[in-house]
């Protein structure tokens, strides 16, 4: 399907800042692979669940913890006796930088869709298109690739899968990327309680990036950029 050029530049920098914040984000979960939910977690709270992605994973390099209070529920503290791996400065300020990149280029590419038609002509389904036998007709033939050749319209799953991502997916992406920010959270507190924490929307985002990352693979695979 031929897109106008505006589309192919917005796809062509959201997939270079794509790339970049999956290296980085990688960097950062190599320091701390350990997710949570809750307002806050480290080392010494439990985990919701561990990520087998460097040295630091299940470490237990520590002393033992020792209670800062002597009281139900004090903090602790306790020394580290590993060299983990932390060199995620540098991670954490790409990643940043990156993100604005993809916001900025997806406010453009929101305004120029809703302005341009492009999503109401492109992505919209029709009324007649929703209903469970089309999306199951839609998915089967999508997963056993019944032709190699591209189709000149999005196919029913093609317009759901988008306008999940783009009016979903990636603002859920951006807020939760803005909660982890004390300074963005000191102004805008409001963002600790939608998502439930800043540990929370740790794993949010998390799990709202690898669906993005899983859809773009699909994309490419299925027939490259020029169908996104």
């Amino acid at each position: 399907m031929r897109h106008r050029r505006w589309v192919k530049g917005a796809h062509f920098i959201v997939t270079l800042s794509f790339m970049v914040l999956l290296f980085s984000g990688y960097i950062i979960l190599m320091s701390h692979p350990r997710l949570y939910w809750g307002q806050a977690g480290n080392d010494l709270t439990p985990a919701l669940f561990e990520l087998p992605v460097s040295r630091n994973f299940h470490h237990n390099g520590w002393t033992r913890p020792t209670p800062f209070l002597h009281t139900a529920g004090s903090q602790v503290t306790a020394g580290r006796t590993y060299d983990i791996f932390n060199q995620n400065g540098w991670g954490r300020s790409t990643h940043f930088l990156a993100a604005w990149f993809l916001v900025l280029t997806g406010i453009i590419y929101l305004l120029m869709g809703i302005f341009s038609g492009h999503f109401l002509r492109d992505l919209l389904p029709l009324k007649k298109e929703l209903n469970f036998k089309l999306y199951w007709r839609d998915m089967t033939a999508h997963l056993k690739k019944m032709s190699g050749v591209l189709p000149e319209k999005y196919g029913l799953l093609q317009k759901t899968t988008y306008l999940v991502v783009i009016f979903f997916v990636l603002p859920v992406i951006v807020l939760t990327g803005f909660t982890m920010s004390p300074a963005i959270t000191a102004a805008h507190p409001v963002l600790l309680d939608i998502f439930f924490g800043e540990a929370s929307a740790r794993t949010i985002h998390f799990f709202c990036f690898g669906d993005l990352a899983a859809v773009c693979y699909h994309t490419h695979r299925d027939g490259g950029p020029h169908r996104l």
